[in-house]
Order: structure tokens, then sequence, then C-alpha cells
């Protein structure tokens, strides 16, 4: 399967799906989609500045669109982009 680099965090908190709980999502092409095979435990504290409430991830996936859900077979986190201090010239 293809590998995609995607924007990941919690569906609910930060893009906008519908739901009760905080899981784990993908955004593919402007559309999020909800994410089986994933947990947000796997990817430290989720209320963490980086974590997966409180900011939207990069990360490469693999896996396929199936009745509205991404169902995932690989996924891993990027590192952080460390915002630069400075002036812009």
């Amino acid at each position: 399967k293809e590998l995609k680099t995607v924007e990941v965090s919690c569906g609910k908190c930060k893009l906008g799906l519908p739901g009760k709980s905080c899981d784990i999502a993908v955004r593919i092409d402007k559309k999020s989609y909800y994410a089986d095979g994933a947990s947000m435990d796997n990817y430290g504290d989720a209320h963490a500045d980086d974590g997966m409430c409180n900011a939207i991830r990069k990360a490469e996936v693999q896996g396929e669109i199936v009745d509205g859900r991404f169902k995932v077979s690989y996924i891993k986190l990027l590192p952080v982009e460390k915002k630069r201090k400075g002036k812009k010239q």
C-alpha cells in the first residue's frame, strides 16, 4: 500500500469530527476520517502541548478508507517541527 504523509490528531478536539470521546483521526486531501487500528494512547499524553488533543501532527500512514473510516495498517508520527525565532527578512 502507498505510504502517505497526512495530518493526525484528535478527531473531536482538532479535526472537527462529531463524537463524544477523543479518538485518533487523519486528514487526507482536506477531509477528516476517524482511524481504526490506532489509539491516541499509543502516542503519549494527548493533553501535552504536542499531544493529539492540542496539536495537529504530521504522520506517515498506510491504510484505506472503508465506510467513511480510515483503516490503519501503519502509522508513524513525524517529529514536531520547531518554530524558528527571529526576525523575518
